[in-house]
């Protein structure tokens, strides 16, 4: 059954820094900062959390359903989606905007600056959920805020449980508009410093957070995520990558996992270790739609409890 992904599409400019971010920012001089990043390497990707989750879905063999907006410059993203075999009944093109841009800069510690304009995706609150049986289950990843409130109220309406999933845009709310989310969504899930955030903004800690939704999840990179579940925390190892090579996506395509595992039914821990596995594929490809899935690994990872 399909998997509704809330959320944007985005083009991705994606320039990689040689040296340190920490080097050449001075802690006593940030109320005065003037600094220039030469960046040799540099590429435009598809990118967006709902395209990168949907991708990521997709390769394990679901079937996303992304609901975003584009802008005049689109044509090319949803054609790609198209060839690929992902329903595009939600993506709707706005020919008065930009499709969203992401300008993102990595260091070689694999730390990240990013810039990003909105474009059309302010507007994707015209975007509606609507009731349907084949829906089970739907995440509301990085959008605009009107969209991000107004689809979960949706989603609660038409019965869909879903994952909040605020990402970098979690700074748009506030305390009482996280609780709302919080307590709507059946489960969450943040990275770490997300999750030092959401815990500020709402002044719950992570086991009272985890005590209002089946489960929370924080991700931690490089050493896996934690699984919080009634207020009990469990670590889920982390799984090595073969080479570090862009971390841009990673986190996307842990959620592609996530939803993958809870449309079967999976407990959020058996996802989170298929998260860590398909996060440790993709931050050895460039880009955050560039890597594939062979067949007789999946199969293998699938199969694993």
């Amino acid at each position: 059954m399909p998997a509704l992904i809330c959320g944007s599409l985005a083009f991705d400019t994606i320039m990689d820094f040689e040296g340190r971010f920490a080097e050449q920012i001075l802690p006593d001089k940030l109320h005065i900062l003037n600094v220039s990043f030469l960046v040799p390497g540099l590429r435009r990707e598809l990118g967006g959390c709902a395209g990168n989750i949907a991708y990521a879905l997709q390769q394990l063999g679901g079937v996303p359903r992304p609901m975003a907006v584009l802008g005049r410059d689109g044509a090319e993203y949803k054609a790609r989606f198209q060839s690929m075999g992902i329903d595009v009944r939600h993506l709707q093109v706005l020919d008065d905007h930009y499709t969203a841009q992401a300008m993102i800069m990595t260091d070689r510690d694999n730390n990240q600056i990013t810039a990003f304009h909105p474009g059309a995706m302010s507007m994707a609150h015209l975007n509606r959920v609507e009731t349907d049986p084949n829906l089970k289950v739907a995440i509301i990843s990085p959008d605009g805020r009107q969209a991000m409130m107004e689809h979960a109220q949706q989603l609660v309406a038409a019965g869909i449980p879903f994952v909040f999933d605020p990402g970098q845009g979690l700074p748009m709310f506030g305390g009482e508009e996280l609780l709302a989310f919080v307590n709507q969504a059946t489960w969450v899930t943040v990275n770490d410093y997300e999750a030092q955030m959401l815990c500020e903004r709402t002044g719950l800690d992570a086991a009272a957070i985890s005590q209002r939704v089946d489960a929370l999840v924080i991700t931690l990179g490089a050493q896996g995520c934690e699984v919080w579940t009634q207020g009990v925390r469990e670590l889920i190892a982390p799984v090595q990558a073969k080479q570090l090579v862009d971390p841009t996506g990673c986190g996307d395509a842990w959620r592609g996992a996530l939803l993958y595992g809870l449309e079967r039914g999976w407990s959020v821990q058996r996802c989170a270790r298929l998260g860590n596995q398909v996060g440790a594929l993709k931050i050895a490809h460039k880009g955050p739609q560039n890597y594939t899935l062979d067949p007789a690994q999946r199969e293998a990872w699938l199969n694993q409890g």
